[in-house]
């Protein structure tokens, strides 16, 4: 495996940095990782792997759902993997969703009040209510991996419905949560996953 899009939805920025910092750490690795806004790849084919990544507000990026989904049918034949960042995230231990593993900055989730009983601001903020509908948008794509990290939160650059949203459902305050340390770990252990998942692919389709 030499070629690894990262390509990645942002909402003010922040989201570039992650997907940037990915792409360092994959590129130390010996792939040739190319970083790309979604809105500029026309194709997926010409990559060994690709990675999806974009800020969860209100929901995952429509930008990154409405990629996944479009591109799908490819996805399904190569190896994906995804990256969330948010600024709030409830702990419940999760390491999968299915077979599906699931990496969790342990920077950015908090334990609930009660885990016997989530309030609706910690169900809502779930790694399960998080990715479920980003899984059911493209039933064929199964990532290797899918990586929660921390993000920035600046309240200006947001829309008024965006802000509203994030004030008072999620509750999330202002400030920079993204964790450079667990970023640059889950890329550099997703490298192996890829490629393992291309091998099988390989013997898949010959």
């Amino acid at each position: 495996m030499n070629r690894i899009l990262i390509a990645y939805a942002t909402n003010a920025g922040s989201t570039a940095k992650v997907a940037q910092v990915i792409g360092e750490e994959l590129g130390r690795t010996g792939a040739q990782a190319q970083v790309c806004r979604l809105e500029k790849v026309t194709s997926v084919e010409p990559y060994d792997a690709v990675v999806v990544g974009a800020p969860m507000i209100m929901g995952w990026h429509s930008a990154a759902v409405k990629f996944v989904k479009k591109h799908q049918q490819a996805l399904s034949h190569k190896p994906a993997a995804f990256f969330v960042t948010a600024m709030n995230l409830t702990q419940t231990n999760e390491k999968s969703i299915g077979a599906i593993p699931i990496y969790v900055d342990p920077a950015l989730a908090r334990p609930p009040k009660n885990p016997k009983r989530l309030s609706f601001k910690e169900r809502y903020a779930t790694v399960t209510n998080y990715l479920r509908p980003v899984l059911d948008a493209a039933p064929s794509v199964k990532p290797v991996s899918v990586g929660f990290f921390g993000g920035k939160l600046e309240l200006y650059r947001l829309q008024l419905l965006q802000m509203l949203f994030v004030l008072l459902v999620i509750q999330a305050q202002p400030g920079d949560l993204r964790n450079w340390t667990a970023v640059r770990e889950w890329a550099t252990n997703l490298r192996p996953e890829l490629s393992e998942s291309e091998l099988s692919w390989v013997k898949k389709e010959s």
